[in-house]
C-alpha cells in the first residue's frame, strides 16, 4: 500500500522548488527536475512512460539580416478545439549567425489507480 495520497487523474499541485504547476502524482518536477518525495515505484512509473509527441526544430538567423526577436508560445486544445492554456514558454533574440533548437515533448503514462473502467466517468 502507497503512502502517496492518490487524487484525480489530472490532479496539479505546485512545486516548492520552482512554483510551476505539475500533476500531484509526479516524484519528479518535470520543470525543475527537484525530487518532490521518495516513491518506491518510480522506476515502474519511468518504464511506464512513453512520448506520443516530440517535436524538434531549430532556427538559424543568415549572418546578412539584422536581429530578430522571438516568443516561444504554448497552446494546448481539447478533442472540440476549444484552447485550454495559452502561455509565453520564452522569448529572446537571435542575431546574425546564431541559432536556438526548440524541442516540445509530451510525456505520458498511466494514472496511478486509475482503470479503464473508469474510463468515461469523469470529464472536464
Amino acid at each position: 500500500m502507497s503512502a502517496v495520497r492518490q487524487g484525480l487523474p489530472g490532479a496539479t499541485r505546485i512545486c516548492p522548488h520552482c512554483k510551476a504547476t505539475i500533476l500531484e502524482s509526479a516524484s519528479v518536477c518535470p520543470a525543475c527536475r527537484h525530487h518532490l518525495r521518495f516513491d518506491s515505484d518510480a522506476s515502474q512509473q519511468t518504464a511506464a512512460r512513453f512520448s506520443p509527441l516530440h517535436v524538434e526544430g531549430t532556427i538559424r538567423h543568415p549572418p546578412t539580416d539584422g536581429a530578430w526577436e522571438y516568443s516561444m508560445v504554448l497552446s494546448i486544445r481539447n478533442d472540440r478545439g476549444e484552447e485550454i492554456t495559452r502561455q509565453v514558454v520564452g522569448v529572446g533574440a537571435l542575431h546574425p549567425g546564431e541559432e536556438r533548437t526548440f524541442t516540445l515533448a509530451v510525456e505520458a503514462f498511466e494514472a496511478v489507480g486509475y482503470k479503464a473502467a473508469n474510463k468515461g466517468r469523469l470529464r472536464r
